[in-house]
């Protein structure tokens, strides 16, 4: 039997050595890296800082600089945190060296794990299959600023639900909170990403990223499920 258990912050326990880790960005990293990986990005090197980004591209000849601060690309790279950027014509092939406010952290604190697994709403039915038959799961929810957002916490439930459904052993507060958001179809999914804080601040920076908002919110538009 499988034991689930989340974390809501990245900063809020532990990922063991032992487990699989799913990590959630639901907006954007976590759905954009998923659509890179469908699209055949080779490797995803995280990075905390855009300084950090620099330098590990340098000992990557040929990598991409991905990422943002406060959602715009950072200035020097080749791309930014939009699902909408990276298809196959652009990162085929290619290491991504990825600095995002907030996902980097969430990937970096599950970097001991056993094996990492994108989160997102596009592809969840695919990332409950993946993680199924894992003896222990944690879901590792990226958050704003080190703080809890809905769209991970939603995201975190919906996994929960659906492992526990199948018989996993879902424990601890965190998971039972999470729950208790999770979504029960497509237009819930939709409405709680248009309504969160951070969907509101995509659509107060444009078009394109009411885009990306749009994207992130169509639940199991893939059908794989990736690790990084």
């Amino acid at each position: 039997m499988s034991r689930v258990t989340v974390l809501l912050t990245p900063a809020a326990g532990e990922v063991p050595a032992r487990a699989t880790a799913v990590v959630v960005d639901v907006l954007r990293a976590s759905t954009t890296l998923t659509v890179a990986r469908r699209n055949g990005a080779r490797e995803v090197l995280e990075a905390a800082t855009p300084e950090e980004a620099f330098a590990h591209a340098r000992g990557h000849p040929g990598a991409l600089l991905c990422g943002e601060r406060d959602g715009r690309k950072i200035p020097g790279f080749d791309l930014g945190n939009s699902p909408l950027e990276y298809g196959p014509e652009t990162v085929g092939g290619r290491t991504l060296v990825f600095a995002s406010t907030n996902g980097s952290q969430a990937l970096r604190r599950a970097a001991c794990a056993r094996r990492r697994l994108l989160g997102a709403f596009v592809n969840a039915d695919a990332v409950a299959r993946a993680v199924a038959d894992e003896p222990e799961v944690v879901i590792v929810c990226s958050g704003k600023l080190g703080r809890f957002c809905i769209e991970d916490a939603a995201f975190a439930g919906w996994l929960a639900a659906r492992l526990a459904a199948a018989g996993a052993r879902v424990e601890g507060a965190a998971a039972r909170l999470a729950r208790t958001l999770a979504p029960r179809d497509a237009a819930a999914v939709r409405a709680l990403l248009q309504g969160a804080a951070q969907g509101r601040h995509l659509r107060s920076l444009g078009p394109e990223y009411a885009a990306d908002l749009e994207f992130c919110a169509g639940l199991d538009r893939i059908g794989e499920a990736y690790d990084v």
